[in-house]
């Protein structure tokens, strides 16, 4: 029963990271890292997130 309670709790941290940006931003923190930029804020971050998807609207309506 806890290894499934484990698993379970896993599965939500992992939805909650990637719905949030979380996995996101530790990935782009690991890549500046790795190429030696100093990274931007988490702000200005995710504002460049919000930007480059509403430049492409895709299948959204509006």
């Amino acid at each position: 029963m806890s290894a499934r309670l484990g698993s379970l709790v896993s599965g939500v941290r992992w939805y909650l990271r990637e719905i949030g940006g979380t996995a996101r931003w530790e990935a782009y923190l690991e890549h500046c890292r790795e190429h030696g930029h100093e990274p931007v804020s988490r702000g200005r971050f995710e504002r460049a997130r919000t930007d480059a998807r509403a430049a492409v609207p895709g299948a959204r309506c509006c």
